[in-house]
């Protein structure tokens, strides 16, 4: 019954809605909750962010939503997304079916191999972590760089300013690192992409 009166909802203009999802442990939630702050620190726009719990939080499918809009939010859940970023091959399985026609997909290509569009922007979020910010454990973070570049929510200054508030004492350098790589990644494929047109 909440699904058929959710399809009834006028979805507002202003409203924006993305997603971050991947697997329990991957620090979904983490990244969602800095996004928000970066975004919603300038105090222009009104910011909610929710998560799951459950199942998700060993291992399984996890997701963490954050709504944006001009006005009041009313209704605090993703109704169709403009932007899912989608960490493993699960989250785009479960998820992508939730993404407007015309909404932003992101998918970690270290970790997803099947993508069901042409239209979406891959990095290896956790090849580059490893191999670059010198830990996996920060694939989130170079992911929220990726977010920064292709939708220009939030400053890159916000952004980092929101990570280095949360993040543990001694991992600055570690992550402000992983930040800039995500965002040169997706700058360098938005480029291509605007030069392919």
């Amino acid at each position: 019954m909440c699904a058929k009166l959710l399809d009834k909802i006028e979805i507002p203009v202003d409203r924006y809605e993305l997603r971050l999802s991947g697997s329990g442990g991957q620090g979904m939630i983490f990244a969602s909750v800095v996004l928000s702050e970066a975004i919603g620190g300038t105090g222009e726009k009104k910011v909610v962010q929710s998560q799951s719990y459950g199942p998700e939080a060993r291992g399984g499918a996890s997701k963490a939503d954050v709504v944006i809009s001009a006005n009041e939010i009313f209704y605090p859940k993703a109704m169709k997304l403009d932007f899912l970023l989608a960490m493993t091959q699960e989250a785009v399985d479960k998820y992508y079916p939730d993404l407007k026609d015309d909404g932003m997909l992101v998918v970690d290509t270290a970790l997803v191999t099947e993508i069901p569009t042409d239209n979406y922007y891959g990095i290896p979020c956790t090849y580059l972590a490893r191999e670059e910010a010198g830990h996996a454990m920060v694939a989130n973070i170079v992911a929220l760089g990726a977010i920064c570049a292709a939708t220009g929510l939030a400053s890159m200054e916000a952004l980092t300013k929101a990570v280095l508030n949360r993040a543990p004492k001694g991992t600055e350098d570690k992550n402000r690192k992983a930040l800039e790589i995500g965002y040169r990644e997706l700058m360098k494929l938005k480029t291509e992409k605007e030069a392919a047109k």
